[in-house]
């Protein structure tokens, strides 16, 4: 079993849902992040102060996926929210020990589905 999260731009979310959808990943947590990574930010003038914003809006997805399904996730999250630009985001594997289904009881990977 493994963890799947990925950081991509907001605006690309549709596209990975669908991505994922279209390989047969609906499982997902989405939750709204700010952060910054080789794109930095920018600089940004409000009545003639200059700020750097360099934490962006980003969108973190967590999706817990038996071994098989690792490859089609990624490359359905690479499909959906690749623009080719800097600060498409990263995609991080983890291991995942464990994982129980609450309403039922079932553990490992009968629990993700």
């Amino acid at each position: 079993m493994k963890m799947i999260i990925a950081v991509i731009q907001p605006e690309k979310l549709t596209d990975v849902k669908e991505a994922l959808m279209a390989a047969g990943v609906g499982k997902m947590t989405a939750k709204n992040v700010i952060g910054c990574g080789q794109q930095g930010g920018y600089k940004e003038s409000y009545r003639g102060a200059v700020t750097e914003v360099n934490l962006l809006k980003k969108v973190e997805l967590q999706i817990a996926v038996n071994e098989d399904f690792v490859k089609p996730t990624v490359d359905a999250i690479i499909k959906g929210a690749r623009t080719g630009n800097i600060g498409d985001g990263k995609i991080f594997i983890l291991d995942l020990p464990e994982c129980i289904r609450i309403r039922t009881g079932e553990t490992g990977k009968a629990a993700i589905g």
